[in-house]
């Protein structure tokens, strides 16, 4: 089993209709778009995703529908972890993997709690090997329910065991990603930053890629920071790509995933600005700011010379 191909991995959204239900319509044109983008692979059923607001069979039809659609093309992972103990964690892992996922993500903030010590959390990830056969892995240090960080030690030995391809990074740390990449450079595992105040120097420091919330917004710009960022004639627009992304980072996070919905209506995209999760007002002055981050892309977008829809 192979690590997915380097490149970006889009945290994917869930679209649901007004009622509040899946929107599968929709997700079969989200799923198309990020391909259409040029994204290496899809990380289906996680926070973007709203996954804690999802039933169990929700998140299979979820998963299911959307490895439906890439029918092969990139390969899927997502999320099979939700708490309880090691065993039940581990039921749902197959579960997950059933659907046909490359690798099934692990929630650090799962598997021990904050008080927890690292020799405890290393103890759990061990024993869920054990309970899941040959099923390959990865982590997500999800912010939620709270943020654990894996040390660029503590990945290399679980990397080392051959189990995990996928480890979504977001300490925020790019010595700690460089420290991670060195250490894992030798395994299947492939390390993907979630953090875009770094992202040039993330890639030049030899991550895998990119799995990033901005992806939801401009997933094009993304693969195409990913395919040029080591390009010598093309240092000037690369620069002004990364800086870009620091600018807009605060806008883009106010109240997610509705910002997003609402940034890719204003591309033309059809879908709801429904959401499960509370995540605060979506209120005119931040449309307003939406509103400018899309007008700014849009002569970033021509400056690039960037034919994507």
């Amino acid at each position: 089993m192979e690590k997915p191909e380097k490149g970006f991995i889009p945290v994917m959204l869930t679209p649901f209709n007004e009622k509040g239900q899946i929107d599968f319509d929709a997700l079969t044109r989200l799923t198309e778009f990020y391909l259409e983008a040029g994204a290496a692979g899809l990380f289906a059923n996680c926070l973007s995703s709203e996954m804690f607001e999802l039933s169990e069979s929700e998140r299979i039809q979820l998963i299911e529908h959307v490895i439906k659609v890439t029918n092969g093309a990139v390969p899927v992972v997502a999320t099979g972890t939700f708490g309880g103990a090691i065993s039940k964690q581990a039921d749902f892992i197959k579960k997950v993997h059933d659907t046909g996922t490359e690798a099934v993500i692990v929630i650090t903030g799962l598997l021990a709690s904050e008080e927890e010590s690292d020799a405890i959390f290393d103890e759990r990830v061990f024993e869920l090997l054990r309970h899941t056969d040959a099923v390959p892995l990865g982590f997500y240090e999800c912010p939620v329910p709270y943020k654990r960080l894996i040390s660029p030690q503590q990945l290399a030995q679980f990397a080392a065991t051959g189990r995990f391809i996928y480890h979504k990074d977001t300490c925020l740390s790019i010595q700690q990603v460089s420290e991670k990449v060195r250490l894992t450079s030798d395994s299947k595992l492939g390390i993907y930053d979630a953090y875009m105040g770094h992202a040039v120097e993330s890639l030049k420091a030899g991550s895998a890629g990119l799995s990033c919330i901005q992806g939801n917004f401009f997933p094009e710009l993304i693969v195409w920071l990913c395919n040029n960022y080591n390009d010598s004639d093309q240092q000037e627009e690369v620069a002004k790509v990364q800086q870009f992304l620091v600018d807009t980072m605060d806008v883009i996070h106010q109240v997610y995933p509705i910002v997003s919905k609402y940034f890719l209506q204003k591309r033309g995209f059809e879908l709801s600005t429904f959401t499960r999760r509370d995540v605060g007002l979506f209120t005119p002055a931040v449309a307003k700011e939406v509103d400018t981050l899309f007008a700014a892309y849009s002569k970033l977008k021509n400056d690039l010379e960037l034919t994507f829809a």
